[in-house]
């Protein structure tokens, strides 16, 4: 295992969204720890890159950004390649086992065997980040994008939304921006009411006419450029505008019902569904903390159906998350091997 004393061994994790990849290095922790974790945790080192999503920016793009990062978070921590115990990657477009096996090929190549490593969803991470490296419970990220994903104590797991725009992410910032738009053409065609969007939104934008808003769209559809135009949204449904405001309330119900498929498929709250379980929230579009507070209105539909739902708001970013589910698999592996 090296020359490295005990006290030099660290673990890696990884998150990879849509625009942006975080990599920490944490020492080691003992087993024993695990229950009891120390506050604040210790980071030795942290590195961001761009996105590292190979469906969005290709594989030798994604493979580079993977092992520059992680490259950077051990010069930052002032450790060497040979002290890495364990690695968790939750990166964004990982979605079945041969994205798992690609992505495992290309860090063998810099990581000898011993290293253990860990391939999950980015929603995985995020999960990890409110309940400190345990899976189980359920997820919600609502930022660009949205999903919700669930885990079993068992290791059963389910996913809803998280498909993109076009095959219905409605409770997401693209979403919520894309129905403000379309709103705007209605109302400016006569095929809808008339709304305060219109008006608000050519000025964030610079426009002066909603013709000039096609231009605009299709310059660059980027999801990201399109989900800004949120706070719009949400001032103009403050400002008791009803075509802004139920546009809100339909992505509150749309982001509650992801959670709640999750939760009935996997049957987290029990058969009577009255059991406890974590819900954790992610996400610009939950973090908005206005008076029109669509975290507030997700939380307040999701504990009318499941009361006994434990809500939590990440103290840690989602590649602390990372690290201490490369703890929590390995206390694991090593737990099964003693047995064995």
């Amino acid at each position: 295992m090296g020359s490295e004393s005990d006290d030099c061994k660290v673990m890696l994790g990884v998150d990879g969204g849509t625009t942006s990849t975080v990599c920490v290095c944490m020492p080691l922790l003992p087993f024993s720890d695990i229950h009891n974790l120390p506050d604040p945790l210790p980071l030795l080192g942290r590195a961001v890159a761009g996105s590292s999503n190979f469906n969005s920016v290709g594989e030798d793009v994604a493979r580079e950004t993977l092992e520059k990062i992680i490259a950077e978070t051990l010069s930052d921590a002032g450790v060497k390649r040979s002290a890495v115990q364990a690695i968790c990657l939750g990166l964004s477009g990982v979605n079945h086992s041969k994205d798992q096996e690609k992505i495992l090929g290309w860090l063998r190549s810099t990581f000898p065997s011993h290293v253990k490593l860990y391939i999950q969803n980015d929603a995985v991470a995020a999960l990890a980040s409110g309940t400190m490296g345990k899976l189980h419970g359920c997820v919600l990220i609502a930022g660009t994008g949205s999903i919700s994903y669930g885990f079993t104590e068992d290791g059963r797991e389910a996913r809803a939304a998280g498909a993109g725009p076009v095959l219905g992410d409605w409770g997401s910032g693209y979403g919520i921006a894309a129905q403000a738009l379309i709103a705007v053409m209605r109302a400016h065609d006569g095929r809808g009411p008339q709304t305060m969007l219109s008006s608000c939104i050519l000025q964030s934008l610079g426009l002066s006419s909603p013709d000039e808003l096609i231009g605009w769209t299709y310059a660059d559809p980027s999801w990201a450029r399109i989900a800004a135009l949120v706070p719009v949204v949400v001032s103009c449904a403050e400002d008791g505008d009803q075509v802004a405001d139920e546009i809100l309330h339909n992505a509150v119900q749309e982001l509650a019902i992801s959670v709640k498929a999750v939760v009935q498929r996997l049957h987290l709250a029990g058969e009577d569904g009255k059991g406890s379980f974590p819900v954790v929230m992610v996400g610009g579009v939950l973090g908005a903390n206005k008076k029109w507070n669509i975290g507030n209105e997700v939380t307040n539909s999701i504990l009318k159906t499941y009361p006994a739902a434990c809500i939590i708001r990440p103290k840690v970013e989602p590649a602390v998350g990372a690290a201490l589910l490369a703890l929590n698999f390995l206390m694991k592996e090593t737990v099964a091997n003693d047995h064995s």
